[in-house]
């Protein structure tokens, strides 16, 4: 690849060529059945196993499905997957949006893959709660790193999960392990919902902080910064260097405050400018150092087996939860007791308890 075709963003790969208009009524016709062809769950796992990202993707695109044949179809492929997964580190990274999730999560890509690895990025976009549409523009804002043939981002719409989480990110991060990964990083939305459920699916969870903004107060608080193995204070550069060294300092004192991680890992701070690509390298140190220690204290593999009893309790409420609202029955029954609460006729609790004694009479 040239300097100059390295130079491009991915918006601009096809120079040259130009929009067509179809050609004819067999033409459409043609591509819309080519969409409907599905390849069976063999061929989708063959091509995984050999690197196609086309068939990785494809794969993801069939369990992010609510079709029931779609989902009968993804379940035959994850347990075939499983068969095949290779070892991988998963790391979930979270900040509020503006500190550079994204710019930091190419720098430290590209960074992994200059050293030999193979990358993939989950990517998780808020979604809108009126129209349900996500703008997934990860890619865009991931131009260099979308173009490295060692690295993989699949943008996913965030939906209604808590965290901000795709709700099959595991059997995604499922699929990219078979296809040979060996770095699962997972971007979340970051807007102040629980991030629990990151949590729960990765062995590093990096929190991202911003220096001037305010953030140094949340240091001393509960909550994310109590499940983060690490802190890193991104864009620690030019005039906001002085501040992000301060609240480095402030950082490392509250952390003292918390109690000792069941790893026994102590979190660390580092600065960083993922811009300026400086500090990326320190990053990637921490991570490996937390990796060694967790593997010596067995911890790594009790972390592991946590995410999959995790996994199992949230795919039963996930499944529970198609089965009552997918249900004709239910669907029509919501309606009239939507118009009893709007009335005032009947209160939301009674109406919930009446819905699901229904829903138990129909399983």
């Amino acid at each position: 690849m040239d300097k100059e075709q390295l130079n491009k963003t991915a918006l601009q790969e096809k120079v040259g060529v130009s929009n067509q208009e179809p050609t004819s009524k067999h033409a459409i016709s043609n591509l819309k059945k080519k969409r409907q062809d599905q390849p069976s769950t063999a061929t989708l796992l063959e091509g995984i196993l050999s690197g196609n990202t086309a068939a990785l993707s494809r794969s993801i695109t069939l369990i992010e499905s609510h079709n029931a044949a779609h989902k009968a179809k993804a379940n035959i492929l994850i347990e075939n997957c499983l068969k095949h997964q290779k070892p991988s580190i998963r790391i979930g990274i979270t900040g509020v949006p503006g500190v550079g999730k994204s710019t930091f999560i190419e720098a430290l890509g590209t960074y992994l893959t200059a050293l030999g690895k193979k990358v993939a990025v989950l990517a998780v976009d808020p979604s809108s709660s009126l129209s349900k549409g996500s703008i997934l523009g990860d890619k865009t804002r991931m131009d260099a790193l979308v173009k490295n043939p060692n690295a993989f981002i699949r943008p996913s719409a965030a939906g209604d999960s808590l965290g901000g989480v795709a709700r099959h990110t595991r059997e995604t991060i499922t699929l990219c392990e078979t296809a040979g990964y060996d770095v699962i990083l997972i971007e979340t939305v970051g807007v102040g919902q629980s991030e629990t459920t990151v949590h729960s699916m990765v062995d590093f969870f990096l929190l991202l902080k911003l220096a001037g903004a305010g953030d140094e107060l949340q240091g001393i608080k509960r909550g994310i910064i109590e499940m983060a193995d690490a802190i890193i204070i991104n864009k620690a550069d030019g005039d906001n260097l002085t501040a992000a060294k301060l609240a480095k300092v402030e950082f490392n004192r509250a952390l003292h405050f918390y109690p000792a991680k069941a790893s026994g890992w102590t979190p660390k701070v580092v600065l960083c400018s993922a811009i300026k690509n400086k500090g990326i390298d320190a990053a990637w140190n921490l991570i490996s150092e937390y990796m060694s220690h967790t593997n010596k204290k067995g911890y790594f593999t009790k972390k592991r087996q946590e995410q999959n009893t995790f996994w199992l309790l949230q795919s039963i409420e996930n499944q529970l939860k198609d089965q009552f609202f997918q249900n004709e029955t239910i669907a029509k029954e919501l309606k009239t007791q939507l118009e009893l609460i709007t009335e005032n006729k009947r209160s939301p609790f009674a109406a919930a308890e009446y819905l699901l004694n229904l829903h138990k009479t129909l399983s």
